[in-house]
Formats: C-alpha cells, structure tokens, sequence
C-alpha cells in the first residue's frame, strides 16, 4: 500500500479512510483494513471505503449499468460490511470533490444493493450542503422477545434489518448502555449468526430521540446512518404512526454522539437519512 493516496472524511463524525481504486488494483486484506483504522498506530477510522467503478469489480459489475461507483465497505477490524449509511454520504461527498460527480443526483452501488443520493449545493459561505440518500425499505424479521443485555440489565428490542441487521433497544438513560467495549449479549441465540448492531435509545421530544451504538466490527461509533434509521423505524411503530398504515410520510430527529440525522419514512416503506459529510485531510500512505 506504499505510496496509495488516501483521505479522511467523517459523516457526524462516524468517520473513515478513503481509498480511491477506480480501476479495481489494490487488494484490501482484513489485517491492512485494520492497520488503517489503528487511530495509534494507522491513520485511524471507523471503517474504509474503497472507491471502484462497479464494473472493475466483482461484487458490483451487476449493478454497473444502474450505478457506475461501487462502495466497497470494511469495519474497523477488517470485516466486509453490506451496507454504511453515513459511509455512502461521505462516499458521494468525495465523488464530488474528486470530480466524479456534482452536486444533484447520483446512484452509488453497495453489497445491500444500488442507493439513489441527492446532494445538495454548498451554502453561500462555503458550508457543504447535506446528503440524502434512499436507504430502501426496512424488514422486521422478528423474533418478538428479542432482548439486549448489558451487565444485569436487559431491555426488550426490535429486529429491524436495513440491509445489515440491527438490534434496538429503548431505555431510560443512555449510560445503562455501558462503555460498549464489547458486544451487548442478544437474545435468543442464533438470530445473528453474523453479528448485530445494537442501539440504546432515549426520548429526547416530540419525535425526537438520541442514541448510542454499537457497531459489529468496530465497537461503539460516534454515529451510525443504517442504526439511525433503524431507530427511526422502531420509533415510529412505538408511536403508532407507521406510514404504511396511516397513509402519511413522518420523519423523526435521531441525535447521535457525533451529530443529528433527520429520517423519514413513506407510505411505500421507502426511507430517507438526511445529514452532513465532510472531506477534511488527504496524503500518501508512506
């Protein structure tokens, strides 16, 4: 990897490497992925982000006809993840400060399947204007007694899959979730056999929550766009107010460590994630 140009970008502050491999070269093995992610030792992130035109690549020449980028994503420990909502927005922020693409619409290709983002202008005095990606629809593959447990506390939570999985939980303080070192315990057994993210969320309003997260692969994240929506949706069926039932779109405020994200969901289950994505440093790996 000596001599690859890389840059750092953060999505409310969930951030990662960019490796920009338009051409499919560069082979990215768990223990590089992780060396990056090092933040002693590495340049230091949540994840990596390796840019490739879909069609140089393997996992995307399907999609290369709808999207002509593929996200190829990795979690901090080098593991291959389906789907990063926060890493999409950084993702096609970087598109256009490479020059990929500008400002408007655009269709990004991941492991969960192609996302359709707009991005907005830059404001006036510089600030980069918000992403919106399409992140699908959401599945409730159930069990209905999932729990969380963290030390002697349990909570009952919801199975919302956003093309990873997730696991959600509401409590009624934020620092019950702990240091989220380690993976909170779920149960039953077996309904992750790949791993889960787990989030604790709190009411902070009228559809307005904040959450904490544990990422599989990469332990507890300043912010988390596929748990954002995740936690949405589970907010959403708490209050009765599913869109498929009511017949009315309704979007739900998620503050996050890192910063806010803004969800909305559809009557045809399509959901939204609004929120910002920043460049801020790029060299040489020596």
């Amino acid at each position: 990897m000596s001599g690859t140009a890389f840059l750092k970008g953060h999505g409310t502050q969930n951030d990662f490497v960019i490796v920009p491999d338009p051409d499919g070269e560069l082979e990215l093995s768990a223990a590089t992925v992780a060396a990056l992610c090092d933040r002693r030792a590495g340049i230091g992130a949540d994840g990596v982000l390796r840019v490739v035109r879909s069609a140089a690549d393997p996992v995307a020449a399907g999609m290369a006809e709808q999207a002509e980028w593929f996200m190829d994503y990795r979690n901090a420990d080098g593991s291959i993840a389906e789907m990063c909502g926060n890493g999409v927005r950084v993702f096609a922020r970087y598109l256009v400060h490479a020059g990929h693409a500008k400002p408007g619409e655009l269709s990004v290709a991941t492991r969960a399947g192609v996302k359709r983002v707009r991005i907005a202008e830059d404001a006036a005095d510089g600030t980069p204007g918000g992403i919106t990606v399409d992140m699908g629809r959401a599945l409730l593959p159930g069990p209905d007694d999932l729990t969380v447990t963290v030390d002697e506390r349990s909570w009952p939570a919801l199975n919302v899959n956003m093309g990873n999985p997730h696991a959600v939980a509401f409590v009624a303080d934020l620092a019950h979730a702990g240091h989220l070192y380690d993976a909170p315990a779920t149960a039953p057994a077996g309904v992750y056999p790949q791993g889960v993210n787990v989030e604790f969320v709190v009411d902070r309003g009228e559809r307005h929550v904040a959450m904490r997260v544990h990422e599989r692969g990469s332990g507890e994240t300043r912010s988390c766009g596929t748990g954002a929506c995740a936690v949405a949706v589970a907010a959403i069926r708490r209050a009765g107010l599913d869109p498929a039932d009511t017949g009315r779109a309704v979007s739900w405020t998620v503050d996050l460590p890192g910063g806010r994200l803004v969800i909305e969901e559809f009557p045809d289950g399509r959901i939204e994630m609004t929120g910002p994505a920043v460049i801020v440093a790029e060299g040489v790996l020596v």
